[in-house]
């Protein structure tokens, strides 16, 4: 039998495993001065001040942390796309917010302007949008409109680490950027996540939030990209009782510590060699499907715009995508699709009617692709993709 293909896998190894025994060998593991090293780097890679992100143990927590920093309650609205991760609606349904969905292009499965507009009202607090598969879709004219409408942009850039627009890193066109790093991500450090915070005064804000509400002593309060603890050595130093706090707020524990961020940090020196192998992979499957009948692959790029590559994905127009999967999955293929529509979850409550989203969401597949693809893995890949829905199609086949 041959070996799986996962659609997902991070790429981990010895210099990863050195970074962690530095950090057991320096006998500090919490959150300290490698986690302050990772928020900076990634931050450099952002093209933002380090005071404006701060790291913490998932991107669920820092999607909660943006709907607390945001102040979120009853009557108000938040539009986000119905192709969503389920984290973002319970983060704004925790907050007894209301999730409200918006539509999608069937192709790129990202909301378009009209989209996001169409559901706008007076009660809209803030929109949440995804980059679908690390594509960054309208997000340009998306925060414009937000702008005008005095609303909140957040982008849910999980997908989305090395995408760009005009050379703008996706994730801070808005007022709060979220990023992930588990165990499927391409920059991976286990589990973990990043916020990033445009306003100073909710930047400021925001390690606090991450680290249970606890304000820092006045003597140690030197912006948010420092430990917390460094608060209370410094005022150990100034003969203060280092033991008092207060708390601004209820916050939960969200942060993350120094061996996932020593992970992390080796991770995003990689980042280029990952995304550059995905291109690769991308490349082969354009060409490789390019003229299957009844296969739609991803269309181009604007101009101006990258992508991670986290996801490709092809769409079936002849009803047979799931046939297809099954017998992908026989061959030792693993294919999924992400994500299930957030409107037909009955705990967010919606009656909306999305009909390009729920047309996508019948005839899209993500295909494998990880940096550790080997060449022979991607042409088995194309091989069987052609061979089964040649199959399930009664044998017909476009030339390309």
């Amino acid at each position: 039998m041959d070996p799986v293909i996962n659609v997902v896998q991070p790429a981990l190894g010895e210099r990863e495993l050195a970074a962690v025994r530095e950090v057991f060998e320096s006998n500090w593991v919490g959150r300290g001065a490698r986690t302050t090293a990772f928020e900076a780097a990634f931050a450099r890679h952002l093209g933002v001040g380090s005071e404006h992100v701060t790291a913490t143990n998932s991107c669920t927590s820092a999607t909660f942390m943006a709907m607390e920093l945001l102040g979120l309650g009853p009557g108000e609205e938040v539009v986000l796309p119905t192709v969503s991760f389920v984290a973002v609606g319970n983060a704004i349904a925790a907050c007894g917010a209301r999730p409200v969905f918006c539509d999608v292009d069937e192709a790129t499965l990202n909301p378009t302007v009209a989209d996001v507009e169409a559901v706008l009202t007076e009660r809209t607090r803030a929109v949440v949008i995804l980059h679908y598969g690390g594509r960054p879709g309208a997000v340009a004219e998306i925060a414009e409109l937000c702008r005008d409408r005095g609303v909140q942009l957040i982008e849910d850039a999980a997908l989305a680490v090395a995408s760009t627009v005009d050379g703008r890193a996706c994730g801070t066109f808005g007022d709060m950027g979220l990023w992930s790093f588990d165990h499927a991500k391409i920059v991976v450090t286990v589990d973990g996540g990043m916020l990033y915070v445009r306003d100073p005064e909710l930047a400021a804000r925001a390690p606090e939030v991450a680290y249970l509400g606890l304000k820092r002593p006045a003597s140690g309060s030197s912006g948010p990209s420092t430990s917390f603890h460094s608060g209370f050595d410094q005022a150990l130093r100034s003969n203060s009782r280092w033991w008092d706090y207060d708390v601004a707020s209820f916050s939960r524990r969200s942060t993350t510590n120094d061996v996932l961020s020593a992970i992390g940090t080796v991770q995003l020196s990689r980042l280029e060699e990952f995304v550059d192998r995905r291109r690769e992979i991308a490349r082969a499957y354009d060409e490789g499907l390019a003229g299957v009948a009844g296969l739609r692959l991803p269309p181009p790029l604007p101009v101006g715009h990258t992508t991670s590559h986290f996801m490709y994905w092809v769409q079936f127009e002849n009803g047979v995508r799931d046939r297809v999967a099954r017998d992908l999955y026989e061959r030792s293929i693993y294919t999924t699709f992400r994500y299930p529509l957030m409107h037909r979850v009955g705990a967010y409550g919606s009656n909306a009617v999305l009909p390009r989203a729920e047309a996508a969401a019948e005839r899209t597949l993500l295909l494998p692709i990880h940096q550790s693809l080997s060449d022979a893995d991607v042409d088995r890949v194309i091989t069987e993709v052609r061979d089964c829905v040649a199959a399930r199609s009664g044998g017909a086949r476009a030339t390309a």
